[in-house]
């Protein structure tokens, strides 16, 4: 199980780096409109880039919750009177986390689902299917509302929506050079080639700063993930009740409609919506590859000889492009803390580490 500590360094780096190539991006830009347009304007030109770069990022931090609020079809709130157990479940979850109890929506999607969004973790909002009741035990349901506490417990909700907005905003500057090359044959004047020259090197630039700060966030992505799973692992004291519902989340998302909740909020969820078919496949072809007894339980042995077999470099890669880790690998991980619970228990002081 990694410790929070871990966690925090780890996104700690990673955050420095997406923040590290904005910085790289901007300066670049000021740098080559100085160098093409020989104007001497760097310090002051920098400061206006900078800034307007901030008011997008948080432009968008004000608004993400409205539009996945939005986004959310057929929400109705949970309150203490309208559902006194999901209530309760919710609120002794987040107060055993310390954090504050997020406001609690269920959505009318049949598909089993669950994820939280917001500002702050104060101002954070909880999300779950009707689906996720319908198809889930209730010990698996409060599993899984472990995982989305952990989420605020680890900050996720306000770490991934700032890191998430420089690839987006790499995207757009790129968007930009590569439309005014389109349309550069209208462009006529002494200055042409210049802005040309401009929109060309700018395009190139924000496009590869798009495309490594989008891994690194997909990676950053991935690991809180496994966090909050090892966290829900840690509050229910059973991990294989998240294991449990992480193959029924998966096998009912690979039956769910195409129209069910937009693949937008595909990074929120708990489990991803997009790959889910492909998700729930590899699931049941490694799991039957690993259960070497056929008993439908992964033991010490067959543990250990699994994580053997997936420490290639070739599996992880297939990995890149993914918001979530695969479901077999969050089962592995889980069945690793159970263990680590028959062998000794968890300590006294395991909120220490996750």
């Amino acid at each position: 199980m990694g410790s929070l500590g871990a966690l925090r360094r780890g996104s700690l780096a990673t955050a420095i780096l997406v923040f590290s190539f904005l910085s790289f991006l901007l300066l670049g830009i000021v740098v080559v409109v100085d160098l093409v347009l020989s104007m001497s304007l760097f310090p002051y030109s920098l400061l206006v880039v900078v800034t307007l770069a901030l008011l997008f990022m948080v432009l968008q931090w004000l608004i993400s919750p409205f539009i996945v609020r939005w986004a959310v079809r057929g929400k109705q709130e949970v309150t203490q009177e309208s559902n006194p157990w999901l209530f309760g479940v919710v609120q002794g979850l987040a107060a055993q986390a310390g954090v504050p109890t997020p406001r609690i929506w269920v959505s009318d999607d049949a598909s089993p689902n669950a994820f939280v969004f917001g500002r702050t973790v104060r101002s954070a909002e909880l999300v779950v299917t009707s689906g996720l009741l319908a198809h889930l035990n209730a010990d698996e349901v409060r599993a899984v509302i472990g995982h989305e506490i952990g989420h605020l417990r680890h900050r996720d909700v306000v770490i991934m929506t700032w890191v998430s907005a420089v690839p987006l905003l790499a995207y757009i500057l790129a968007r930009v050079g590569f439309e005014f090359l389109r349309s550069s044959r209208r462009v006529r004047g002494k200055g042409a080639g210049q802005a040309i020259l401009i929109a060309v090197l700018v395009a190139i630039v924000s496009y590869l700063v798009y495309l490594v700060t989008q891994l690194l966030v997909l990676y950053l992505s991935r690991t809180r993930e496994y966090y909050a799973d090892a966290y829900s692992a840690a509050a229910t004291r059973d991990p294989h009740l998240l294991a449990s519902a992480l193959t029924k989340i998966a096998y009912g998302l690979s039956l769910a409609r195409p129209d069910s909740e937009p693949s937008g909020l595909r990074a929120f969820f708990i489990g991803d919506p997009v790959k889910a078919e492909q998700d729930y496949a590899t699931l049941q072809d490694r799991m039957s590859r690993y259960d070497l007894d056929r008993d439908g339980q992964i033991d010490a042995y067959e543990l250990q000889r699994a994580i053997q077999m997936e420490r290639s470099h070739w599996s992880r890669a297939n990995e890149l492009f993914s918001t979530h880790p695969p479901t077999y690998r969050r089962i592995l991980m889980l069945e690793e803390i159970e263990e680590e619970i028959k062998r000794g228990g968890l300590p006294a002081d395991v909120y220490k580490f996750v």
